[in-house]
């Protein structure tokens, strides 16, 4: 746990920090909605066992990290990103993992210091200000996975009216229809989340979030127009089952030079926890052909 600007942002780690004389390499994993760190729980321990420093932090309005009024723009919440990672000492370029909401915080924080990232791994949501976010936000609900962007987002914190008082079954739907298996997050795993999300201020967070779209889509496309598409390797990773990979190329190709995309079969949304370890296969090879030394790649 630290605190940076009267946030306080907590964090998991495997391995020893580089101010400790640690593992030289560090490698970033950022949750989605609504998760918390806890969604890399099947993958940390392997990770490690690479060579790598491994962090999960909780971003800002999640998990065991304060809740404040504000800051839930993705380039604010990159920043918290980049005071812990300064204040663990680590000082050469990480790669940095992303899921879901984590997704746009983690291309915010490639864009802001991209000297600070030497791969990027971005999996399953779409980047506000882009083509292809437009694409899959404003598609026939009737067939739309990101039904709930809109009810989320909407004006005067409406949406918590009807999720209150109905937070496991409303959260639970979730795991369970955007996975290819329905089991794949179990109850007693639902219950954790749920119990992180139903603290105080923990659902009035997370729905900030969504209502920073907005906003996000404003600063990804200036700083697109200031600095140019991101350099380093990216990959898109999705499930096979879910709405990510049809979108992917063309995307991340909006917004970065060096992209790769691949799948995980039998997966849905919630890759790290249906299928850890086709994750951590493509992990690893991605690693292995940007250069990295790994164990285990396969391609």
């Amino acid at each position: 746990m630290f605190d940076h600007a009267d946030v306080r942002i907590h964090y998991v780690t495997v391995g020893t920090p580089p101010s400790a004389g640690g593992q030289d390499r560090t490698l970033v994993l950022l949750h989605g909605w609504p998760q918390t760190w806890w969604e890399w729980r099947h993958v940390m321990e392997p990770l490690h066992a690479d060579g790598w420093f491994v962090v999960a932090p909780d971003y800002r309005g999640a998990g065991g990290s304060s809740k404040p009024d504000s800051g839930y723009d993705k380039h604010t919440m990159a920043g918290d990103i980049k005071a812990l990672l300064d204040r663990l000492g680590v000082k050469k370029p990480i790669t940095l993992v992303a899921h879901d909401l984590g997704l746009m915080v983690g291309y915010a924080f490639a864009a802001l210091y991209p000297a600070g990232v030497e791969r990027l791994v971005l999996m399953e949501a779409p980047i506000p200000g882009t083509e292809a976010y437009q694409s899959v936000a404003t598609t026939d609900y009737s067939a739309n996975k990101l039904w709930h962007f809109h009810m989320h987002g909407a004006a005067d914190n409406v949406a918590e009216t009807p999720i209150a008082g109905s937070e496991f079954p409303y959260l639970r739907s979730f795991y369970q229809r955007l996975s290819a298996n329905p089991d794949a997050i179990s109850i007693l795993d639902a219950q954790r989340y749920v119990a992180d999300y139903t603290a105080p201020g923990a659902m009035r967070a997370g729905l900030e979030l969504f209502r920073a779209f907005e906003r996000d889509a404003i600063d990804n496309r200036r700083m697109l127009s200031e600095k140019g598409k991101l350099t380093m390797p990216v990959l898109g990773l999705g499930g096979t089952a879910s709405f990510f990979l049809p979108i992917a190329e063309s995307m991340l190709s909006e917004v970065a030079e060096n992209v790769t995309v691949r799948s995980i079969e039998d997966s849905g949304h919630w890759v790290a926890e249906e299928q850890p370890e086709g994750f951590l296969l493509r992990l690893r090879a991605f690693i292995a052909e940007t250069g990295g030394d790994t164990k285990g790649a396969a391609a």
